[in-house]
């Protein structure tokens, strides 16, 4: 017997791949959930105009003016006002207490501000910060449990972190992202991409993607690059004002080797330009893009746990090379002169990223999902399962 068509509120602050891992996240799962007949409306300040996926759209004004922790506590209000009735489940990867399946993605609030180490200082001025404060409020009132309501962690590291922040009876099921498996890439098809997009045909690519290419470890990237043979090169996509002038300040020998794109919703043809994928993050709650690199067949590098929440779902130098920390650019440099050098190396990376994309699929994160929306719906008409 077919499931019952769902009508699904979803609440994001920005829906569209080109704004980062977590709204990438919501734009496949919502693919999935639309392709099986689900209805999904989507409740954001912005919907980029490039995606692929068109669902329909309500905005969620909220002006400029005001400074960004009123901005997040008025987003949440107007969303919690608009998504009050007419939809089966809200789902929510914002901050606020409107959904009935609240996915978290980053360090929670009152683990930064009350569990992690902090100075003297910091902490008591937390304590009357109207940010600050702001923030825990809307997250506390977000985690509350009530009768209906999920809290989803995007990886076992937030998991941890919330059991931490809030106690071991806020129970956060672990939905991690999903991908999908992309058409293998020749060694001609590689060089037409990096022709068509204006890149060297010789050297070894390096690939970095991310909305903030600063947080995400650039300036070690840079380091690295500069102990390596000048025909190791590195492409930065979403390149922001900082990266651009960290990379500006480097050495002209490294200087001459990056190259710069803006933010696109395109990112494809840059995973199949490249030859690996660098990612010594500094904060990643799971790290999506080093899964997409993964479904393209390229070798990836990472920052260990707790800085990549990816880490933990990979076997280190079987499915991926793992730092001992993301600012060892020594421990890069020479992971990335092993993987030019080393063809087994790169083959067995490569088919151990075939079982991790395997455990990562979307339509079995679609599935979890729907099993979670299936069990609020029970708990709300009384049925126990």
């Amino acid at each position: 017997m077919a499931e019952p068509s769902l009508s699904i509120a979803f609440v994001v602050d920005r829906f569209g791949n080109r704004y980062g891992g977590a709204e990438a996240y919501g734009v496949a799962l919502m693919r999935e959930l639309a392709a099986a007949g689900h209805r999904v409306t989507v409740f954001a300040r912005e919907y980029d105009p490039a995606c692929d996926l068109r669902l329909p759209f309500r905005p969620i004004v909220v002006g400029r003016r005001w400074p960004s922790w009123v901005r997040v506590w008025l987003f949440a209000r107007r969303a919690a006002r608009a998504t009050r009735d007419g939809y089966d489940i809200v789902h929510s990867h914002m901050n606020g207490w409107c959904g009935d399946v609240e996915v978290v993605h980053v360090t929670p609030v009152r683990y930064r501000w009350r569990v992690q180490p902090l100075s003297v200082a910091r902490r008591w001025l937390s304590r009357f910060s109207p940010r600050v404060r702001t923030y825990l409020s809307l997250e506390a009132r977000r985690v509350a449990p009530r009768p209906g309501h999920r809290v989803v962690a995007v990886s076992q590291l937030i998991a941890h972190q919330l059991a931490q922040a809030y106690g071991p009876t806020l129970i956060a099921p672990v939905i991690a992202p999903g991908v999908a498996q992309a058409d293998p890439v020749t060694d001609e098809q590689r060089r037409q991409t990096r022709d068509r997009l204006g890149l060297p045909a010789a050297g070894t690519l390096c690939l970095l993607v991310a909305r903030n290419p600063m947080r995400k470890g650039l300036p070690t990237v840079l380091q690295a690059l500069a102990a390596l043979p000048d025909d190791v090169l590195l492409l930065v996509v979403g390149a922001n004002a900082a990266s651009r002038d960290c990379v500006a300040r480097a050495p002209e020998s490294v200087r001459a080797r990056v190259h710069l794109v803006a933010e696109t919703s395109q990112v494809e043809p840059y995973y199949q330009a490249a030859d690996l994928y660098v990612h010594p993050t500094l904060n990643d709650s799971f790290g999506m893009a080093p899964l997409e690199a993964m479904s393209f067949g390229l070798p990836v590098i990472l920052s260990p746990a707790p800085w990549c929440g990816f880490a933990q779902y990979v076997r280190p130098d079987a499915e991926a090379l793992v730092l001992s920390h993301p600012e060892r650019a020594d421990e890069l440099a020479l992971a990335i002169g092993r993987l030019r050098s080393d063809t087994a190396l790169r083959e067995r990376l490569r088919a151990g990223a075939r079982d991790v994309l395997a455990r990562h699929a979307w339509p079995e994160v679609a599935r979890r999902y729907l099993e979670l929306y299936a069990e609020i719906l029970r708990e709300r008409s009384g049925v126990v399962s």
